[in-house]
């Protein structure tokens, strides 16, 4: 596929934030099926969630031409304290995603690329990913591997509390 030119990988402005919540909907529509709800009022919640956690949840998008093609977020969290080091953080990559007509190209690299550089001037000390079958070459190729001491427990949350 031919490169699709980018203008620029940066944290989104808060104009942008509609684009990306917009994203966000297209990500789920194209993998699950059209959601529930209306999409203007999930465009807007979205955006006020992202302002509300703006401090937790880096956002960055890649763009062409002030056109939203793909996202990112690094989510940081404080870490338990040593006695060497009061300040700890870690972070997790989320909710990456580029248009279909942008795959392909190097956006989504771009995209972490610009990620690890965001978590190393925030000095943490790993950065995670929980990534579709898809992107895990992507994510290998930036640095990332396979942990054999990074687990997860899948939790069976009651039907009534996923749908509020």
């Amino acid at each position: 596929m031919k490169p699709v030119p980018v203008t620029g990988i940066r944290l989104a402005r808060d104009d942008e934030l509609a684009a990306v919540a917009a994203l966000r909907w297209r990500w789920v529509e194209d993998s699950d099926g059209l959601p529930q709800g209306d999409r203007a009022e999930f465009v807007r919640e979205f955006a006020a969630w992202a302002r509300a956690h703006a401090e937790t949840h880096r956002c960055l998008v890649a763009v062409r031409d002030e056109q939203v093609l793909g996202m990112a977020f690094l989510a940081l969290t404080p870490r338990v304290p040593t006695p060497h080091d009061f300040s700890r953080i870690c972070g997790d990559v989320q909710c990456v995603y580029v248009v279909p007509e942008a795959r392909d190209s190097g956006v989504g690299g771009l995209l972490i690329e610009a990620i690890l550089r965001l978590a190393a001037g925030f000095g943490l000390e790993r950065v995670t990913v929980h990534s579709s079958d898809r992107a895990i070459p992507a994510y290998l190729r930036h640095g990332f591997s396979v942990s054999k001491n990074l687990l997860q427990s899948v939790i069976d949350v009651p039907a009534s509390r996923t749908n509020s």
